[in-house]
C-alpha cells in the first residue's frame, strides 16, 4: 500500500469528518471507501461505453440489430415475470 497526499479544502475536510464520525469510520477510511465507491463507477461506465462502441462497429460491419419495439416488449414481458421469446435480429 502506498501513501498519497491530498490537500483538502477545510470545509471538505470537516464535512467528511463529521460524515465519517456519523457512519463509525476514521475519516481515512471514509475517503478510501469514497475513492474506491468512484473508482468502480467510472470503470462500470468506461466499459459500458466501450461495450456500445463494439456494438456499433458490429453494426456498422453486419447491419445486424433489433428492432426497439421487439426489445421493449421482451423487456416489459420479463419485468411482468414472464418468459418470452428472445427478440430476433434483423438485417437492415
Amino acid at each position: 500500500m502506498s501513501t498519497t497526499s491530498l490537500k483538502l479544502p477545510e470545509p471538505l475536510k470537516q464535512r467528511i469528518g463529521v460524515l465519517a464520525e456519523a457512519t463509525g469510520k476514521t475519516p481515512h477510511a471514509f475517503m478510501v471507501e469514497a475513492l474506491t465507491e468512484q473508482t468502480e463507477r467510472t470503470e462500470k461506465r468506461q466499459a459500458f461505453l466501450q461495450s456500445a462502441i463494439q456494438a456499433r462497429q458490429h453494426y456498422e460491419q453486419t447491419g445486424i440489430a433489433y428492432a426497439a419495439e421487439d426489445v421493449h416488449n421482451y423487456l416489459k414481458t420479463k419485468i411482468q415475470g414472464q418468459n418470452p421469446a428472445k427478440p430476433q435480429p434483423i438485417k437492415r
